[in-house]
């Protein structure tokens, strides 16, 4: 997960994969975020399985709930700005 509290989107999340582990794991350079350390044990996953969709759930549960969160941070940060500039004006 997005290493952040959910209510303060100044705070900024703490990436846990270093790019030498992503580069090890192969990760496409657009899947290099706040959620890559989800993401590779998720691809190691679903290559020992065959990418059966049955297989892996919980790993792929827990990616897809970092990149939410993720999301939702993002989308409060800009929220926050865009008030901030209204408030400016």
């Amino acid at each position: 997960m997005a290493q952040t509290s959910l209510e303060d989107p100044d705070e900024n999340p703490v990436m846990i994969a270093t790019q030498q582990e992503m580069a090890e794991a192969r990760l496409p350079l657009t899947h290099r975020d706040y959620c890559a350390h989800l993401l590779i044990p998720l691809n190691s996953c679903r290559f020992k399985n065959n990418f059966f969709p049955w297989k892996c759930e919980e790993e792929r549960h827990a990616y897809e709930k970092c990149q939410y969160e993720d999301f939702l941070r993002r989308k409060r940060l800009m929220l926050k700005r865009k008030k901030e500039l209204e408030n400016n004006k």
